[in-house]
């Protein structure tokens, strides 16, 4: 057997607010965006392994991060950021997998051994 009584609606047509979209931002510089395109370049010129990962780091953040408004608006994709940090990596650790040649004019044995 099922009630009999029906629950009132307590809802108030009068009171029902509608939703309005936010208004967009417009040309809002994202400080992180930029940090995320700039520090493979810095780790890049200086082979600076932490700057590398640091860029690693706040290229992922601003890759997942991204708005469907900033995936419109900007020319370069967020997987694109990350792509370049990777590669800054791969040029800091490069050095540790293929030594740089030996320069020219160096000795091959220490100044002090010759008699």
């Amino acid at each position: 057997m099922e009630p009999q009584h029906k629950e009132k609606d307590m809802r108030q047509a009068d009171l029902v607010i509608p939703y309005q979209e936010p208004p967009a931002k417009g040309d809002v510089v994202e400080f992180q965006s930029t940090l995320a395109s700039t520090l493979p370049m810095a780790a890049i010129f200086m082979r600076n392994k932490y700057i590398g990962w640091t860029a690693v780091i706040f290229s992922l953040q601003s890759w997942l991060g991204e708005s469907e408004e900033a995936k419109r608006s900007t020319s370069t994709p967020g997987y694109f950021n990350v792509g370049m940090a990777l590669m800054s990596l791969l040029v800091t650790y490069l050095p540790l997998f293929l030594p740089p040649p030996p320069q020219r004019g160096a000795p091959a044995a220490p100044a002090g051994t010759a008699a």
